[in-house]
């Protein structure tokens, strides 16, 4: 049964984390678009700002990691 608790603690780190960063690049990106748009020379900046979410992924994966080693 303890088995079952941390497989669904791995799923749920890495599903919600990835939900989130989904959500978080989807609001950052139209407000980048609408940036961009009126300044072009904030593209990197914004650019930037797109690939700071996928850390959450990456940490929501070595956590899961660090719950699937331990499933003995």
């Amino acid at each position: 049964m303890a088995v079952l608790f941390k497989a669904l603690g791995a799923a749920l780190a890495i599903g919600l984390a990835a939900l989130s960063t989904g959500y978080a690049q989807a609001k950052i990106g139209s407000a980048g678009a609408g940036a961009i748009a009126e300044k072009p020379e904030t593209a990197g900046m914004i650019l930037a700002l797109e690939a700071l979410p996928e850390l959450v992924v990456v940490l929501g994966f070595v956590v899961a990691a660090m719950i699937i080693t331990q499933l003995k």
